[in-house]
């Protein structure tokens, strides 16, 4: 018994191996299935945000269409109540020249009705829902950094309204112009500032709608969880800005600074200088027609700002350790699948070629009939023989049994066949002198086989 737990064990990991085999190869056909997602005019990288589920839209209201017609009848601009959208009159009143052109403003964060209401006036050339720039068959909207910072930081939509209007008029487009002028903050003005952001990381000025910063996009933007953040409310069209982030760079070196003025919102600190254009064109590249249109709390839009902080930081785009991104392990092992189901197969097969040696015998001679017959009439033989025996030939067939016992099991056990024949031939010589002591020529092997076999 000895030998034939091995040779169990044996082809127990041989069909193992083929099991194993058979589940490789489906789990990495089943890897293969490949789903396609295409869409056009929306980012794949964000979900689409039903109206008005992210505070955008406000209480204000527009008057009916008959009395914004009869408005913009009486003069050549109308502001609703709640307008923010401001221009350079003197530019704008250049492009216009002598034409007549009407332009309505509307407040933003509109719902579509109101909005439809807005589209629905007549006799219009203009209309600025917010600080979104349409008419005609035409919109008109920023497309570099400075026009984004002067639209989002003060209202400005002076580049816009000018580009628009002369398209209306089949005009050449006037080159663009940096509307919005800096200054460096003075002590008393940065006073308050630094003494909140020591405190507490956080500095809302007066107006400002930032409420609290967004915890899990910041901590997946800036790790080091040592950024500092300052909110102030819409800036006043005209007037230089306080330009903050310069100036708490210094106080704070090494320190991520995010400044919001508005819905602006600029980066300054470590590796600002490749950073920050890069992350601010992707945001408000994306979202700027979104921003123009609605009014956004200044929470969801650092929230915003903070998850294209990460999308750029994923990209490796400026020189900060990468947040970590959990192994994906199938991902990770689908190529070494084919080399794995490839050494089951080798083993499989070298198993098997093994398992079908153990029955062959070791000189290369397959265990034929004649092997299993020759026993099968020694052991006949022997049984007849042990109905006559006497004292003086039970010890020869005694040996002769036990030697036929041990040739059985070796043949059971697979043991090689040259050794099964000398135990049979050991047990052979023993029957027969047992049958010459006993005195009867026909229980002789030779003779007793040779009738069986006949």
């Amino acid at each position: 018994m000895a030998e034939r737990t091995p040779r169990r064990h044996l082809d127990l990991a041989r069909w193992a191996v083929l099991g194993l085999a058979v589940l490789v190869l489906v789990v990495f056909l089943i890897a293969q299935r490949q789903s396609v997602d295409v869409s056009y005019g929306r980012s794949p990288a964000s979900a689409a945000v039903p109206e008005g589920s992210a505070g955008e839209l406000t209480d204000t209201t527009v008057p009916s269409v008959t009395e914004m017609d009869a408005m913009v009848a009486a003069a050549p601009v109308v502001r609703l109540p709640g307008s923010v959208a401001s221009w350079d009159e003197q530019r704008v009143r250049e492009v216009i020249g002598d034409r007549d052109v009407r332009i309505l403003v509307a407040p933003p964060g509109l719902d579509e009705a109101e909005r439809d209401r807005v589209r629905e006036v007549e006799d219009v050339t203009v209309r600025v829902l917010g600080l979104q720039v349409s008419g005609g068959m035409y919109q008109a909207s920023a497309d570099t950094l400075p026009g984004w910072r002067a639209q989002f930081a003060t209202g400005d939509v002076t580049n816009p309204l000018v580009a628009l209007i002369a398209a209306l008029g089949d005009e050449p487009t006037p080159p663009d112009r940096d509307e919005l002028r800096w200054r460096t903050p003075d002590a008393a003005e940065l006073a308050p500032v630094t003494a909140d952001l020591r405190a507490t990381g956080r500095h809302v000025a007066d107006g400002a709608t930032l409420t609290a910063v967004p915890a899990r996009t910041a901590a997946s933007a800036f790790p080091d969880g040592d950024a500092l953040y300052v909110a102030l409310p819409r800036q006043p069209r005209g007037e230089p800005v306080p330009r903050y982030g310069p100036a708490l760079a210094r106080i704070f070196p090494d320190r991520p600074v995010v400044v919001l003025y508005g819905a602006w919102i600029e980066y300054h600190g470590p590796h600002g200088d490749e950073f920050a254009e890069v992350t601010g064109a992707s945001f408000y590249g994306q979202f700027g027609d979104r921003l123009s249109r609605y009014e956004y709390p200044q929470d969801n839009v650092l929230h915003a700002y903070l998850a294209r902080v990460t999308d750029v930081r994923y990209a490796g785009l400026f020189d900060r350790p990468l947040p970590y991104r959990p192994v994906d392990p199938l991902r990770v092992a689908l190529p070494v699948l084919p080399w794995f189901f490839a050494a089951c197969v080798v083993g499989f097969l070298a198993l098997s070629a093994r398992s079908l040696w153990r029955g062959v015998g070791r000189t290369g001679t397959v265990r034929g009939p004649g092997t299993t017959a020759r026993l099968a009439g020694l052991t006949a033989l022997a049984v007849e023989m042990s109905l006559l025996t006497d004292r003086r030939s039970d010890p020869g067939l005694t040996r002769g049994v036990t030697k036929l016992q041990a040739a059985r099991t070796a043949l059971d056990e697979g043991l090689p066949d040259r050794h099964v024949r000398n135990l049979l031939t050991e047990a052979e010589a023993e029957l027969d002198d047992t049958a010459r002591t006993m005195g009867v020529a026909g229980y002789r092997p030779t003779v007793y086989l040779r009738e069986r076999l006949s």
